[in-house]
């Protein structure tokens, strides 16, 4: 949608210009391109030309520093393990995206994300579980502690992991009400 309305506003845009340059050189005949646009042919008080040109600055800010929101800013961290073998170079998220699968599928739990960070020889796992308000929030951690980071720290080599855990609770479906 964003892309969208921005296209069809350059479109405007650039069909206006257009519009305008043919008239100026004379290529719309229907339009004499002598006649003055506003009536009067007297400059506007001096002070109206800075107010003018202080919002075109303005606005120029303005989008300029929507456009600055529109890039991308999260970096996708990376691990590199080399040997004489070879060497291995894997994101963090690839790392993580079975692990939050695998806690995702636990009774009570919604949605899971995983984040690793630090360097590969001392990482930190950080967890946001979203939970249904009738979970076991006890037994979940129980089985992240148990079965899951045990899997994940065997998978990547990594015995000092440490897991930070963060629950978030939604509603019931017994507990939504349809209006």
């Amino acid at each position: 949608m964003n892309r969208f309305l921005l296209g069809l506003l350059g479109l405007v845009l650039l069909l206006a210009g257009a519009f305008a340059l043919a008239v100026h050189f004379g290529f719309v005949p229907q339009v004499d391109r002598s006649a003055v646009l506003v009536p009067g042919t007297e400059l506007p008080p001096a002070w109206v030309l800075w107010v003018v040109a202080a919002a075109a600055v303005l606005v120029a800010l303005l989008c300029l520093r929507w456009l600055t929101a529109q890039i991308p800013r999260r970096k996708v961290a990376s691990w590199r393990w080399a040997d004489e073998a070879g060497s291995t170079r894997i994101s963090t998220a690839t790392a993580t995206a079975p692990f939050a699968e695998e806690i995702t599928a636990y009774p009570g739990v919604r949605k899971v994300e995983a984040a690793l960070t630090g360097p590969h020889t001392a990482p930190r796992l950080a967890l946001v579980v979203r939970a249904h308000g009738d979970a076991d929030l006890r037994g979940i951690r129980r089985r992240i502690d148990d079965e899951g980071l045990p899997r994940l720290r065997e998978a990547l080599g990594t015995p000092g992991l440490d897991a930070t855990v963060e629950f978030r609770m939604s509603s019931t479906k017994a507990d939504v009400r349809v209006r």
